[in-house]
């Protein structure tokens, strides 16, 4: 008979326990869950779980489908203003550095990756402006407002996630394009409303290709741009009427070509309001109009839309009339209106209609409005929203301590655990009112869930992706994001 070394089977035996720890609980076998509770007990905690080794037989278990694959993702984030870029400065650089770390960083933050700026002044900007006052395109020029405030922290953020998107759109044109109505054409100047002169068609589209080729020599990539800004809305403190006849000349004749012309590949969203298309009757479906009259394919990549009138359920409207065309969510409010600062009410309210709304109607990105605003609401323009929240507060007495409001929650738990290029994909199992969800597939080889239980009471939930399965407690009134790898 063979004897056996001792030593042999010594590290025999070590060999065998330590593959079985590692399968036990090695960082490839372990779910991150990023949990906040609309009573605040929870606020992004992170945690690890094990995936479970007993029977998967629930009434409770959510089982992905890899092979149902709806939208690829963009991003999510929040607006970086003149108003969110000049509190930031006002912060300690350590103080500052450390907050968008903590959300941008992929690595070590919460990787909110697509922001939305102003091109020219918008509601929330220290002034009102556009980038070439004085009449003639020649005389285009970024402002300070750009080269002091919003580009200094756009760098700071690419420092942190070099991958970050960001999206550009005018709230108004220089005020020597604008004309009364498309009639008389009589000349318009006002910030708020009025329509842009068809005069002016080709400088305006000469003003896009300027601002996007400036932002670029200063180090600022512009990923996408809408036309307009809420172009249904004549009375923002800046703002511009452009029905969506208008948008399309305008796009097809001359912004599309101009962007050809200047190889540029910067995405083009149309229209960029809201759901109800503010309930005027010859702009109803705006966008699709915009697509019927048959808008440059090329260019042109999808639709934006806003929630300040209308359901969500518009976007599945758009999406099954042209699967083909991209959607992406890039507004939306807090304030004193909808009880803004009451985490019980709008952190579920928000998932719900905002978060996982949109994703689960076929928007690829999701973004929010001011990231940043102080303890004052400010600062803020007379005309514009002067009751809005940020996505975070500052208190305007110390410039340090900050307040995460529901919209800081809501874009962290989606961007914490789905990066950009995930696939959204399909599930089975379990049907509960009080829960909704939204599975994806990272292109890191790992799956995400984020997940609402908007019930008055925990629940126990099995996820399982049909190689490992895990069960968790959500909490009452809460949102979990999980993370894992993939067999």
């Amino acid at each position: 008979m063979k004897t056996i070394n001792p030593l042999n089977l010594f590290l025999l035996i070590l060999t065998l326990c330590i593959s079985a720890s590692c399968e036990k609980t090695g960082s490839d076998d372990n779910i991150t869950i990023y949990v906040t509770t609309n009573n605040g007990s929870q606020n992004l905690d992170k945690q690890t779980i094990e995936f479970s080794n007993n029977s998967n037989m629930s009434s409770t278990t959510i089982m992905l489908d890899p092979t149902t694959r709806y939208q690829t993702m963009d991003g999510f984030g929040a607006a970086i203003t003149g108003s969110t870029a000049f509190n930031l400065l006002q912060m300690t650089q350590e103080n500052r550095i450390k907050f968008l770390k903590d959300t941008f960083s992929p690595t070590e933050g919460l990787g909110h990756s697509y922001v939305r700026i102003s091109i020219g002044c918008s509601d929330f900007s220290l002034s009102e402006y556009s980038l070439c006052d004085t009449p003639g395109i020649e005389n285009f020029g970024l402002t300070s407002e750009e080269t002091d405030y919003v580009i200094p922290v756009l760098k700071e953020i690419l420092e942190i996630n070099p991958e970050l998107k960001i999206m550009g759109s005018p709230w108004t044109p220089p005020q020597w394009m604008k004309v009364n109505n498309l009639t008389d054409l009589q000349p318009f100047f006002s910030w708020t409303s009025g329509q842009l002169n068809p005069a002016y068609y080709s400088d305006y589209a000469t003003y896009f290709v300027k601002w996007i080729k400036a932002m670029n020599q200063n180090g600022i990539n512009i990923y996408s741009v809408t036309p307009q800004n809420e172009p249904l809305n004549r009375g923002n403190s800046a703002s511009l009427y452009m029905g969506w006849e208008e948008q399309y000349e305008f796009l097809q004749n001359h912004l599309v070509p101009q962007f050809k012309e200047a190889s540029l590949n910067t995405k083009i969203y149309l229209f960029d309001h809201n759901y109800n298309y503010d309930n005027i009757a010859d702009q109803k479906g705006y966008p699709m109009n915009i697509y019927d009259a048959g808008i440059d394919s090329e260019m042109v990549a999808g639709a934006a839309y806003h929630n300040y009138g209308g359901d969500k359920s518009e976007l599945l409207k758009v999406q099954s009339r042209y699967p083909e065309r991209e959607l992406v969510f890039t507004e939306t409010s807090i304030g004193t209106w909808n009880d803004g600062h009451n985490l019980e009410k709008r952190l579920i309210d928000d998932m719900r209609e905002v978060a996982l709304g949109t994703v689960n109607n076929g928007c690829k990105a999701v973004i929010v409005w001011n990231l940043m605003l102080d303890s004052e609401r400010g600062p803020n323009r007379e005309g514009g929203c002067q009751t809005c929240y940020g996505a975070v507060d500052i208190d305007i007495s110390d410039y340090s301590t900050i307040t995460r409001n529901s919209h800081y929650y809501i874009i962290s738990h989606l961007s914490s655990v789905v990066k950009p290029g995930a696939v959204r994909i399909g599930t089975s199992g379990l049907s509960d009112p009080g829960i909704i969800h939204s599975a994806f597939e990272n292109s890191d080889g790992t799956y995400a869930v984020v997940l609402l239980n908007s019930a008055p009471d925990s629940k126990s939930i099995t996820l399982d992706d049909g190689n490992k399965y895990f069960t968790y407690e959500v909490p009452a009134g809460s949102v979990a994001s999980y993370q894992w790898k993939k067999q």
